[in-house]
C-alpha cells in the first residue's frame, strides 16, 4: 500500500464473515483528502483531522462505523492523497465522504475531486471495486466536481436539503425503510438535513424520504456504487445515547456493512 496509507488501530474484536485469513480481509479505505477537516486538539495543541474519520471518537466521528466493519472482519484504512492505480490495488472498498469546500477545508483550500481521479476510480470500480459515496446537504458539501464523479455512474446529489428539524424534532428525521430493500431490513432509520438523488440508467434508486431518492446503487462492470445524500452513521446517531428507541442506526449501520462486503465477496 502507498505510504500515505495510514494504518489503523483495531477498534474492537474481529469477527469474520465469509473471509479465512488475515490475507482475505476486505480492505475498506476512507478518503482523507478530499474531506480534509481539521481542529486543534486541545490538549497536545496539534491539529487534527477529524469529522468522518476512523480515529474520531466525537459526536461526527466514524469510530464506531470502523468498530463494525472490523467486527465482519474487514481492515480499515485511511488514504491522504487522491487516490492512484496504486493506491487502490489491494483496495476492495473506497469511501468518500462530504467532500470540502474551500470554507471547510484546512487551509481555505479545498482539494476537488478532478479528472485524473474520477478516470481512476470508474476503472476501479469496472474492475470489480465497491465505491461509496456519501453527500450532506445544501450548504455543508461540495457538489460540482462531487457530481462529476456520481454522474459518471448516472447519480447525481441535488443541491437541497429536507428532513430538516430543529433541537429534538427526531420524528422529522425518519426514513422509514420497507420489507425487501435490498440494502437495509425493516427498520427506522435517521437521516437529517439530507441532499435528495436524481438517478438514470444504470443507476436504480433503493431509498426515500419524503417521496424523494435519497439513496441509489449502481453495477458497474465488476463492481459497484453506493451513493446516499447524507453520512448518516457517524458516532452520534449510531451510539444509542441521542435518538429514541424507535430508531435503529445502529442496526441499520450493520446492515449496510454487511451489503457491502457482500458486494466484495461477489467479485
Amino acid at each position: 500500500m502507498n505510504k500515505n496509507i495510514v494504518k489503523t488501530l483495531a477498534l474492537g474484536t474481529l469477527l469474520t464473515f465469509g473471509f479465512s485469513n488475515a490475507q482475505n480481509k476486505p480492505k475498506v479505505v476512507l478518503d482523507n483528502f478530499f474531506n480534509n477537516e481539521k481542529k486543534e486538539n486541545k490538549e497536545t495543541k496539534v491539529l487534527e483531522s477529524w469529522h468522518y474519520t476512523w480515529n474520531d471518537t466525537s459526536n461526527g466521528g466514524f469510530s464506531l462505523l470502523g468498530q463494525i466493519f472490523q467486527k465482519q472482519g474487514a481492515e480499515i484504512s485511511t488514504l491522504t492523497t487522491a487516490p492512484s492505480k496504486k493506491d487502490l490495488k489491494n483496495a476492495n472498498i473506497y469511501i468518500i465522504v462530504d467532500p470540502d469546500t474551500d470554507k471547510e477545508a484546512y487551509g481555505g483550500k479545498a482539494n476537488f475531486i478532478d479528472a485524473k481521479t474520477i478516470k481512476t476510480l470508474v476503472k476501479w470500480v469496472k474492475k470489480g471495486g465497491v465505491l461509496v459515496l456519501m453527500s450532506n446537504d445544501n450548504g455543508n458539501s461540495e457538489f460540482v466536481n462531487f457530481n462529476k464523479l456520481a454522474q459518471e455512474f448516472g447519480i447525481t446529489f441535488n443541491d437541497d436539503s429536507i428532513n430538516r428539524l430543529q433541537g429534538r424534532e427526531f420524528q422529522k428525521g425518519a426514513v422509514n425503510v420497507k420489507a425487501g430493500n435490498e440494502v437495509f431490513a425493516e427498520r427506522k432509520l435517521y437521516m437529517k438535513e439530507v441532499s435528495t438523488i436524481t438517478t438514470k440508467a444504470p443507476a436504480k434508486p433503493f431509498l426515500y424520504a419524503q417521496n424523494q431518492t435519497i439513496g441509489a446503487i449502481v453495477k458497474v462492470g465488476k463492481g459497484t456504487v453506493f451513493a446516499l445524500g447524507d453520512p448518516w452513521c457517524y458516532n452520534e446517531y449510531i451510539d444509542g445515547k441521542k435518538l429514541t428507541e424507535d430508531f435503529a442506526n445502529y442496526e441499520g449501520t450493520e446492515d449496510w456493512v454487511k451489503w457491502l462486503l457482500k458486494q466484495v465477496s461477489k467479485k
